[in-house]
């Protein structure tokens, strides 16, 4: 278990930054309804995307 645990350990942070970016998608797809509704269900939840991730770079950037 051990050495199973050290084999991962490199590739740990790429597991949970997928693990995280799962989650923000089924949150916006599940919970927020008004972006699953219509014709063009997805352009809200790619528009949520591209929100989050400009905040994460003016964040890091302006800090």
């Amino acid at each position: 278990m051990l050495l199973l645990a050290s084999a991962v350990l490199g590739i740990m942070p790429f597991m949970l930054a997928f693990a995280a970016g799962a989650m923000l998608y089924v949150v916006v797809e599940e919970l927020v309804p008004e972006y699953s509704q219509g014709k063009h269900s997805n352009i809200g939840t790619v528009g949520f995307a591209l929100g989050f991730a400009l905040m994460m770079v003016l964040d890091v950037v302006l800090s």
